[in-house]
């Protein structure tokens, strides 16, 4: 079709019909294996780590026959406390404290892991060694040859582990993204992406026991042990380099997956970053604020901004630019079209995130054992999040990153080792490294 005739085209398109495509595509999507059986196969799961565990316990209760076995917390109250909120919303789940427990069980057939990012990688290589499907939260891995070392236990153990990177399964986003490969904007080349948070300081501690309800050694698994301070556990790792991955992995990841769908692009030749702590001054090391850049063979760019102490968005969730137009799309799916002259041609409603689409897409994959029916699968997951990765390894340096296009490895040597693969604690080393 002509450039002329495609811009005619898309301006026809009212709100009405986008809105009865995504409704279309919602309604097939979900769930879709429960009109293939009246009666599908029972699946046993459990849960790890009970913040957003619990989130993702609250769609799998609504799905047919799955069955939560385990909620798992290394902090008793939150294991006893999610057991309750579970069993208050339908199941009955056992309270442990230990996920191992999880693995030693033959009746279990998959596990989600939404622990911190340090246990992301071990997990997902324990529990495929053990023969069990994995759901395991964004960002895929704490660092990238964790990534490397998950998509190597997946293939060899041939097991579903999918990365929750949910929007993956979002019909609003799904649609977005085939405007995009569709040529309605023309030849793409750019992909922008942003993401905002008001958070506030979280002081200044010292080294404390750590609360009797807690198991701290078990909490921190396969890392070096660290002394417990208060404002670490449970939500403020995310701020430190040892446990955590900065804004940029912890959301960040999202935005950067949608670019890198968009743009179907891979790995990245050159990456660069900047950014600090401009906000507070407290016991934080990852920034408050952060641009970065990658490059990819072909012509093709994607860039970020994360801005952690602001409540007022610097653009779009994630935009795309090409030769006949751009492309916005926000956080719940909507999505508008424009033409090379800014006008606005299409839009399109919210759709949701697809949290419960991307469960049902990996309950199915695990009914059948077959990981290739999953939209984000540890390879495509690993992809995204190496992004941050390398991200933040060119803020912590101050260099320009130089990558090879066919496995985002590194092309000098002389980075420091300990920002692509870490150390262990002696007691996990032998079951972690592969």
């Amino acid at each position: 079709m002509s450039s002329p005739n495609r811009r005619r085209f898309l301006t026809t398109t009212s709100t009405t019909v986008a809105a009865a495509q995504l409704s279309a595509a919602a309604s097939t999507s979900l769930f879709a294996h429960q009109e293939q059986t009246a009666a599908p196969e029972r699946i046993v799961v459990g849960v790890m780590g009970l913040s957003r565990g619990l989130d993702l316990a609250k769609d799998l209760l609504k799905m047919p026959n799955v069955v939560i076995k385990y909620a798992c917390d290394a902090d008793e109250k939150r294991a006893a406390s999610g057991v309750k909120r579970i069993t208050e919303a339908g199941g009955s789940p056992k309270p442990i404290q230990d996920f191992r427990e999880m693995l030693d069980d033959k009746e279990v057939d998959a596990f989600f892991c939404a622990a911190p990012n340090h246990w992301h990688g071990p997990a997902v290589i324990l529990g495929t060694r053990a023969g069990k499907h994995v759901y395991v939260e964004k960002p895929a891995c704490h660092n990238p040859q964790e990534g490397e070392w998950m998509i190597t236990s997946a293939e060899k153990h041939k097991k579903c582990v999918q990365v929750g990177n949910q929007r993956r399964s979002s019909p609003g986003f799904q649609a977005a993204i085939q405007k995009v490969h569709s040529g309605a904007i023309g030849n793409v080349y750019l992909a922008r992406s942003f993401f905002n948070r008001m958070r506030g300081s979280i002081g200044t501690k010292t080294d404390s026991p750590p609360p009797a309800s807690l198991n701290y050694d078990l909490w921190q698994g396969p890392v070096p042990r660290r002394e417990f301070r208060e404002n670490v556990v449970h939500y403020n790792w995310h701020w430190f380099w040892h446990w955590g991955n900065g804004e940029l992995g912890n959301n960040g990841v999202h935005a950067l997956d949608i670019c890198r769908w968009g743009l179907q692009v891979d790995y990245p030749i050159k990456t660069t970053s900047s950014g600090g702590r401009f906000c507070y001054k407290d016991d934080q090391e990852t920034p408050d604020t952060q641009t970065a850049e990658w490059l990819f063979e072909g012509g093709k760019q994607i860039t970020y901004q994360g801005l952690s102490c602001t409540q007022h968005p610097p653009g779009p969730f994630v935009s795309f630019y090409g030769s006949e137009g751009s492309i916005e799309i926000n956080q719940e799916g909507g999505f508008q079209v424009f033409d090379s002259k800014n006008k606005l041609v299409e839009e399109s409603p919210d759709s949701g995130w697809g949290q419960a689409e991307h469960i049902a897409n990996f309950i199915e994959a695990a009914r059948k054992n077959d990981p290739s029916g999953l939209k984000q699968p540890i390879l495509s997951g690993h992809q995204s999040t190496l992004l941050c990765h390398l991200g933040n390894i060119a803020y912590r340096t101050g260099r320009v990153i130089r990558t090879s296009a066919t496995d985002g490895r590194l092309l000098d040597h002389d980075i420091p080792k300990g920002l692509w693969r870490r150390e262990y604690d002696p007691k996990w080393e032998n079951e972690i490294v592969m």
